[in-house]
């Protein structure tokens, strides 16, 4: 390239990004299993050294293989939004993001697809004519948010729900697969969100949404989340949400949702992760009486080396008044699990995950050679390439 080449293409990066402004590759993500994406990453110059804003441009691919031992007929594997389909090689989820960071704004927009995608926005309501999963389910995230007080964040739009430790990004999380607890409770909501930074070790936000993991308003009511995190130990990490709305339609009588969870996550030594989660809800009925669900998860996961790793998890879940789960069987779905998977990452980009899981419920709900239910027992196993930068 000769010198008036140079000179021309860095003329027209400056007039693009304009003076003051930083474009960086975002290529550091760190393992967080965290379902809220309120930090956005930086790098550590531009975040230490200058106000300056930093743009940071990704992209995320996660392929994969599940084989469903009940070999459901049509493909489509119930219950779980990971991995969605039986028998076929897909893409569970890919990506790509921008990333706004700056000393008083920030924001990301995400657009994204798979068969994850696909399952996960079934229940998104179709209310007037401009709302539906069509276009709802192409937006991953898109949200901006400006920095009202110091350590005081104030973000709207559609973003990550701040419920679970798990994230609707499988590459952040302890396992490969999600538990049914978290498949069962938000990945992502719409609204406006206070966040605030109390101190090192406490951090509290409070959200006014429209509704349990939609995007389109489906009754003229909002809902409400709260969450606080609080970092006791060094190896110990606590935390509470909670959640209250209204989640029926306009047309229906009024059923007012509230669900609580307890959270817990120890770093132990030699390489030992432990995450907990505890939930219950309960949900009114029109004839003044209530129903209720819980659920229950624990995973460890044992880093080998520093390529790989072993991970386990134990979980439970009760909804025998088809609040979440509807069956249609006797005693809805009362589930227990349990799974085995081995992790490796020989690059920062690159993960290979594969996972063995298994279920028992007390009513033939899962698949059974071929029909789509009529055993007490289900399982599958899975593996994943994925790549992110």
């Amino acid at each position: 390239m000769n010198r008036l080449s140079r000179f021309l293409l860095a003329a027209l990066i400056a007039c693009v990004t304009g003076p003051g402004t930083l474009i960086a590759q975002d290529v550091a993500r760190p393992d967080t299993a965290g379902a809220d994406s309120v930090d956005v990453p930086v790098t550590a110059k531009a975040a230490g050294d200058s106000a300056k804003p930093v743009i940071a441009f990704g992209a995320y691919v996660d392929t994969y293989f599940a084989w469903d031992f009940g070999q459901p007929d049509a493909f489509d594997r119930p219950f779980t939004t990971q991995p969605a389909r039986h028998d076929e090689f897909n893409v569970n989820l890919a990506f790509v993001e921008a990333k706004l960071t700056a000393e008083k704004v920030r924001g990301r927009v995400a657009l994204q697809a798979g068969t994850s995608v696909q399952a996960n926005y079934l229940g998104e309501p179709h209310v007037g004519v401009v709302s539906g999963p069509d276009l709802s389910r192409i937006i991953q995230e898109a949200w901006a948010g400006v920095r009202v007080a110091k350590g005081l964040w104030v973000d709207a739009g559609i973003y990550f729900s701040p419920i679970g430790w798990e994230s609707w990004i499988s590459w952040d999380n302890p396992t490969y697969t999600r538990s049914l607890l978290a498949d069962y409770t938000p990945y992502f909501v719409t609204g406006v969100r206070a966040v605030w930074t109390a101190s090192p070790k406490v951090t509290a936000q409070a959200q006014v949404v429209n509704g349990w993991q939609i995007v389109s308003e489906n009754n003229p009511d909002k809902s409400v989340i709260a969450r606080v995190d609080w970092q006791a130990t060094k190896a110990l990490t606590l935390a509470y949400a909670t959640y209250a709305g209204n989640e029926q339609l306009d047309s229906l009588p009024s059923r007012t949702r509230f669900y609580n969870q307890l959270l817990a996550k120890v770093v132990a030594g030699g390489g030992w992760e432990f995450w907990g989660t505890f939930d219950v809800g309960v949900q009114t009925v029109p004839d003044s009486s209530s129903q209720a669900w819980y659920g229950a998860v624990v995973i460890a996961r044992k880093a080998l080396t520093g390529a790989l790793a072993v991970v386990g998890r134990l979980e439970g879940h009760s909804d025998r008044d088809q609040v979440l789960i509807i069956t249609g069987t006797p005693d809805g779905f009362r589930t227990i699990g349990g799974s085995i998977g081995v992790d490796v990452q020989p690059s920062d980009y690159l993960k290979w995950r594969t996972e063995l899981r298994g279920f028992s419920s007390s009513d033939p709900v899962w698949p059974s050679d071929g029909a789509p239910a009529g055993s007490e027992s289900g399982g599958f196993i899975v593996t994943s390439l994925s790549l992110r930068f």
